[in-house]
């Protein structure tokens, strides 16, 4: 099972709405997905409709080591896509993990309970510093971290995230590899000439970084996300194809580029993954129009 965190210590850098999309396309492609929602503000938990709801979710994953599928494990109305629910509002995993004896590596030594279930488990953490999200970098087999196309957002992953990986490092000592960073450029606007500078800047920053490395997949700032996300989809389902007269990539593309890129040795699946049908996209489009 592949663990795979989204992490950011800015809020607003899109790891939800990356996470929901990426557990999206690789279940349609037929993998098996689990979501651990791991934000105080859960909103990875309502981003999809859950055909089977469970009472207990993250709070008693972690404080209980509450593992069993009957428990704690919801599942969504999206084949292949289970989630662990976020229901830790007032922040007590933080105080238990601070005087827990496994503390930071509470979540990594609770996954061989899913190594068998799952082919891949997603994190989504909160927007801040907190030992939560250090306890799921040391969970990680790779962070990826969103970064919106600003230079505000391009300081704070330096002074806080990437700060963040390197007061990690001493756990090297007790056999821990720290997981691989990968940074993503989110909600970018390719048109504006001081988002393409700061874009440059951050692949030259880390281009001879061994262990920090910048996406080849950029995902665009377009309407289709939060459509999908209103819709409760997939983004690669309300969006198959370009829209008339753009000339930037659908975001179906984008999110099978951006899959196959972290899970390369899954491309063969995910490249076959076939678009929806157009009459379910158009279904889809429909059902947002209602709604708006």
């Amino acid at each position: 099972m592949d663990v795979l965190s989204l992490i950011s210590t800015k809020g607003g850098a899109g790891k939800t709405t990356v996470a929901a999309n990426l557990g999206g396309v690789l279940a349609d492609a037929g993998f098996r997905v689990l979501l651990l929602d791991l934000d105080s503000q859960p909103t990875l938990s309502s981003y999809y409709a859950l055909c089977k709801l469970r009472e207990a979710g993250s709070y008693e994953l972690i404080a209980q080591q509450l593992t069993g599928s009957d428990k704690v494990i919801s599942t969504t109305v999206i084949q292949h896509l289970d989630l662990i629910l976020s229901n830790d509002r007032a922040g007590h995993i933080s105080t238990l993990l601070l005087h827990a004896p496994d503390g930071r590596l509470r979540l990594r030594n609770l996954l061989p309970a899913f190594q068998d279930r799952y082919d891949v488990l997603i994190v989504d953490t909160q927007g801040a510093r907190s030992v939560v999200v250090e306890m799921a970098i040391l969970a990680s087999d790779c962070a990826l971290c969103p970064v919106p196309p600003e230079m505000l957002a391009a300081r704070e992953l330096r002074r806080g995230t990437l700060r963040l990986f390197e007061e990690l490092e001493p756990y090297r000592y007790l056999g821990i590899v720290l997981p691989s960073v990968k940074l993503l450029l989110n909600q970018v606007n390719a048109n504006r000439r001081d988002t393409r500078l700061i874009m440059q800047s951050l692949q030259a920053s880390f281009q001879s970084d061994s262990h920090v490395s910048v996406c080849t997949t950029v995902i665009p700032d377009r309407v289709a996300y939060p459509n999908a996300a209103s819709l409760g989809l997939p983004v690669h389902r309300v969006e198959p194809t370009p829209p008339p007269g753009s000339c930037s990539p659908c975001a179906a593309e984008v999110m099978r580029s951006l899959a196959i890129e972290l899970f390369p040795q899954w491309a063969e699946q995910l490249a076959a993954l076939a678009a929806p049908a157009p009459a379910l996209a158009a279904a889809a489009e429909r059902q947002l129009i209602r709604r708006g």
